[in-house]
């Protein structure tokens, strides 16, 4: 069994702890929405963040164009520091699993950068984001157009040489996240359905991102496993804000699959993308995987943050990649879990959930 980093082939053990969920450079423009008008004098266009709008967009992340811009050189270099930081508190073995998919401006290039320059595993992903985010040139391709992009940049890697007589290949190492929205788009199904198709060639891991629906979830694995994905590969994203009540929870799990918490560290009042919901807190995700332990789920748990804005980064003002490591695991541990449940949710699943055979 083997792990595909972006650097090359890892054994599992190798991963050590592993963030399943993050970003390292993505565009998150699609998603701009307005902050009360009160406020916008904070987050104006070509307004950079300060100790003067910080407070602001940590409750309105994505009213500032600069903050959705998660690309440019500002943001490289506080990930760079932010990644090597994680590394210093997390240990000689630790992993970032890199989500970003076609839509919203993936850069494997800029991920292997990461890698060489920090020590951390980085594994990149394959696969398409929401339909909104995606060219009209992609819209049209069919299920089996998708099926074979997503095998090739497993199995053969993508290329991203600019110099026409050569090749500098990338292997993505799971398929996601692929997300849909509510209802489902006939694209997005597309895209699930692909997904399961490669899943069950390749045994590779896939990661989906739900709409902000209790039931997307449960539409989403019936499709999958319709279409013959594995339930003990595959990862249901953001759960911590899609599937509140604890019963639903509950009956969800039972479906086999990984149920990942992985807001960490975004804690507001006001929920830009989704009004309706109430965000849970930290301390609210850490009881949910309390009782996900209690009723004998401890195998089927994953923790991350999905940074992907500016203001997340320690060197803006954020919590950082080590914010699990630094804040969250030692009030689990208060809470009654122990070290080796620990690292079986932040070491040993992960690791599972990724190894596979080509």
């Amino acid at each position: 069994m083997k792990v595909q980093s972006v650097l090359g082939d890892l054994l599992p053990s190798d991963l050590g702890r592993t963030l399943p969920h993050e970003h390292l450079s993505l565009d998150f423009h699609h998603f701009f929405n307005d902050a009360p008008k009160h406020l916008q004098g904070y987050v104006t266009e070509k307004q950079k963040i300060s100790l003067g709008n910080i407070g602001v967009l940590r409750q309105y992340p994505y009213s500032s164009p600069y903050n959705l811009q998660f690309f440019d050189d500002d943001t490289n270099e506080k990930v760079i520091e932010d990644v090597h930081l994680y590394k210093k508190w997390c240990g000689s073995k630790c992993t970032i699993v890199e989500n970003t998919t076609h839509g919203i401006r993936r850069d494997l290039t800029f991920y292997r950068e990461v890698a060489k320059k920090t020590g951390v595993n980085v594994i990149a992903g394959a696969g398409h984001y929401l339909e909104m985010t995606q060219d009209n040139s992609e819209l049209s391709i069919s299920l089996e157009q998708m099926s074979d992009l997503y095998r090739r940049e497993i199995v053969f890697g993508v290329d991203v040489s600019s110099n026409k007589n050569g090749s500098d290949i990338i292997k993505c190492g799971f398929l996601g996240e692929i997300a849909s929205n509510w209802p489902i788009s006939d694209f997005e199904k597309r895209a699930i359905k692909a997904s399961a198709d490669v899943q069950s060639a390749l045994g590779c891991a896939v990661t989906f991102h739900p709409a902000r629906d209790s039931r997307a979830p449960f539409e989403i694995m019936r499709l999958y496993l319709e279409a013959g994905g594995k339930a003990d590969k595959c990862v249901m994203s953001h759960l911590d804000r899609t599937i509140h009540d604890d019963d639903m929870l509950l009956e969800f799990a039972k479906l086999g699959m990984y149920c990942q918490f992985d807001l960490f560290g975004t804690e507001v009042s006001f929920y830009q993308l989704a009004e309706h919901l109430d965000m849970p807190s930290d301390a609210q995700r850490m009881d949910k995987i309390i009782s996900l332990v209690d009723e004998g789920y401890l195998d089927r748990i994953l923790m991350s943050h999905d940074i992907h804005t500016k203001h997340r980064l320690i060197g803006f003002g954020g919590h950082g990649y080590a914010h699990i490591i630094n804040n969250v695991l030692p009030k689990l541990k208060l809470k009654g879990l122990t070290d080796e449940q620990i690292d079986n949710i932040t070491i040993t699943n992960p690791s599972k959930w990724l190894e596979f055979n080509i």
